[in-house]
């Protein structure tokens, strides 16, 4: 019997703070790599499975600034935000991550997009959790948000 490949292969095994995930989405680097830059873009997929995004603001350059607002489905607003670290087009993105909540601790998000002719395929490395259950509710909240991202990615260029 054939193995099925998962869709997001996790690596949580580089230590307790930290999770590694990767995908492979149907879209140019550039195509991708603007998913996640353009608010009009992330309006459509970066929240949780179940979540909706109801804000989204960039500003795209070190030391910029970014904000997302999600309505989960109990109807409740949860916001994060940070500060772009490193913005290198189309190939990797950098960013503080933290909720306004509070006690919320900032983390550290990294995002490559590696080229792979028409496909891309994106690394997520999310460091500096507390302990391993807020890394673990992370994964679960980015398992989600691939998977938007990769209907969203569909969606958009299933016209080609």
């Amino acid at each position: 019997m054939a193995q099925v490949r998962p869709r997001t292969a996790v690596d949580t095994t580089p230590n307790d703070s930290t999770l590694v995930m990767r995908r492979r989405l149907p879209a140019t680097q550039g195509e991708v790599f603007r998913m996640w830059t353009i608010p009009e873009h992330m309006l459509g997929w970066m929240c949780p499975t179940g979540s909706q995004v109801v804000e989204a603001t960039v500003d795209l350059r070190v030391g910029g600034r970014y904000r997302i607002g999600m309505r989960n489905p109990e109807g409740q607003i949860h916001t994060t935000s940070g500060i772009y670290e490193e913005v290198l087009a189309p190939e990797r993105l950098v960013f503080t991550w933290c909720w306004e909540d509070p006690g919320s601790l900032k983390t550290l998000v990294t995002v490559e997009f590696r080229a792979l002719g028409d496909e891309t395929e994106l690394v997520l490395r999310h460091d500096r959790f507390a302990d391993t259950g807020r890394r673990d509710g992370h994964l679960k909240g980015w398992v989600g948000c691939l998977e938007n991202l990769e209907l969203y990615v569909g969606k958009a260029f299933s016209v080609r």
